[in-house]
């Protein structure tokens, strides 16, 4: 796969992410990282923290910890949080989060945070955080073991991935779907052109 076209332009692009998500969906718009470094972080939310705060802190402090070993290029971090109401949500990674997170979301509304953190070559930090509303049907019993026996809502925040096999679950949403995935394309394209990378 070519790379992007960066004609008079000499930045490179890290993606400071371990998701397989994130870099599928920057490659469905045309954008191939250079290189893709996840940062390690202790992502335990703070004492009385939000959801959408959450995420913006966890996003920044990713893009923080890349460019400290690369400086002078630019640095893609993003985070997704599950929230609903003040509750964050687990990345789920038993059957009996997985079976939690689905009880406590069906037949309900229910918010996905997406913070985006971009560091420009001269250190320029451009944050963004982006809000999608998602409506669950009020689910079965069966349809929740069903789910849960499927191990796709494994790692996942709250417990499932609208891409998939949940997409059957979900009445409703509003907002960004690529946000849901993992990634809002449309903010972070912006926010990339704003700060001068071309692809």
């Amino acid at each position: 796969m070519p790379g992007p076209d960066r004609t008079g332009a000499t930045d490179s692009l890290i993606l400071a992410s371990a998701s397989p998500r994130r870099l599928d969906l920057l490659r469905q718009i045309g954008i191939v990282p250079d290189r893709v470094l996840p940062a390690d972080l202790d992502e335990t939310p703070l004492k009385r923290e939000l959801p959408g705060p959450h995420a913006k802190r966890l996003a920044q402090a990713k893009a923080e910890a890349i460019r400290a070993g690369a400086p002078d290029v630019f640095i893609l971090a993003a985070d997704t949080v599950v929230g609903c109401g003040r509750r964050i949500l687990p990345k789920a990674e038993s059957d009996a989060e997985l079976r939690q997170c689905l009880e406590l979301l069906s037949g309900r509304r229910h918010r996905v945070y997406g913070g985006v953190c971009l560091i420009t070559p001269d250190g320029t930090m451009r944050l963004r955080l982006v809000q999608s509303v998602v409506v669950f049907k009020r689910l079965t019993a069966e349809e929740i073991d069903a789910y849960v026996a499927s191990g796709e809502g494994r790692g996942k925040a709250g417990g499932y991935a609208i891409q998939g096999r949940a997409a059957a679950l979900i009445r409703a949403i509003e907002g960004s779907y690529s946000n849901i995935v993992g990634l809002p394309l449309f903010e972070t394209s912006q926010l990339l052109r704003g700060a001068g990378y071309r692809w």
